[in-house]
């Protein structure tokens, strides 16, 4: 029985860049293709909607299912400079609604601004055309801003750099959702270059967050940001509110992993960003990461990549 499709949510909004919308529409659509055929699946595997927002911060969904929320939702570049009109502030709580109830929020150029609109950047990396990185900056001195990385993967929230890497954004939804053989191939259909992705040769951690839960959500969101602290299973089930036996009940079934497990595949997915785009050792990395223990953090990493740190960063490292 094929299962149900993933629903990808693209946002229109004043003065988006209609090349990325449609783009994002055509790629998502030859890659659902292309995963159908390979697995001989009788209804797609993804389904991508429309939603839009006017200039009076008025949002639906043209498919007119306004109760439902996807399981991703893109903010595409926009041909404009970044938007500080009224509107902004309806399509935030909007944005801010869906995270809450699980979807994946994503952008590119220029649509950091919106998602840095929610609050929902505050503390985390994220990355933005390079013209616009010190005004992103500015504007929003809570974020993080990389703008030397083309696109930053975490977790719940993706960020994506100038006007065409909506191709490089698109390409990493695909690998999340349809696998790393099926993000190849649809590069090559549309004559992308996917090689920097091909080294996604291992599963990305891709936390569940639509499961219904929200005191295991707001634990979740906490520690995608608090990763690296001295977190335990007595503060996460203070976060959620809940008793500590409910909360290792709830969490497992909610997750699909213990809180040890969920913490480490956390580390270790930070880790691997650290191996690919820095040349710091591997003993700061896991200090980085939260592990004082350079030794038990190398077993973790092995353990779950089935590589040592250093074959990871000869066969994957960027710099």
């Amino acid at each position: 029985m094929t299962p149900a499709p993933s629903e990808i949510g693209l946002l229109a909004y004043p003065d988006v860049q209609l090349a990325a919308l449609y783009g994002l529409a055509d790629l998502f659509f030859i890659a659902d293709r292309i995963a159908r055929e390979r697995r001989e699946a009788a209804g797609p595997l993804l389904r991508v909607s429309r939603w839009e927002c006017d200039a009076n911060g008025r949002i639906h969904n043209r498919d007119g299912a306004d109760s439902a929320i996807p399981s991703m939702i893109i903010v595409p570049p926009s041909l404009a400079k970044p938007p500080s009109e009224a509107w902004t502030a309806s399509l935030a709580a909007f944005l801010r609604r869906c995270h809450a109830g699980g979807s994946v929020l994503a952008s590119v150029c220029i649509g950091a601004f919106l998602l840095a609109e929610t609050g929902l950047l505050d503390g985390r990396q994220a990355t933005t055309h390079w013209s616009y990185a010190d005004d992103l900056a500015e504007r929003f001195d809570k974020v993080r801003v990389d703008s030397a990385k083309i696109v930053i993967d975490d977790g719940d929230i993706i960020t994506a750099a100038g006007l065409m890497s909506w191709t490089d954004l698109g390409l990493k939804l695909v690998e999340k959702l349809l696998g790393t053989s099926v993000m190849v191939e649809t590069g090559r259909a549309m004559l992308v270059d996917p090689l920097g992705r091909e080294q996604r040769h291992y599963s990305v951690f891709s936390p569940r967050l639509n499961h219904g839960d929200e005191a295991i959500l707001s634990v979740q969101h906490w520690l995608q940001q608090a990763y690296a602290g001295e977190v335990d299973v007595n503060a996460m089930a203070a976060k959620a509110g809940l008793e500590r036996r409910t909360f290792l009940r709830r969490f497992g079934k909610a997750t699909g992993l213990r809180p040890v497990e969920y913490c480490q595949q956390l580390r270790v997915a930070k880790a691997r960003d650290m191996l690919e785009t820095t040349r710091l050792s591997f003993d700061r990395i896991a200090w980085n990461v939260g592990y004082g223990d350079p030794v038990s953090f190398r077993k973790i990493f092995v353990r779950t990549m089935g590589l040592t740190p250093g074959d990871y960063r000869r066969r994957f490292g960027a710099v």
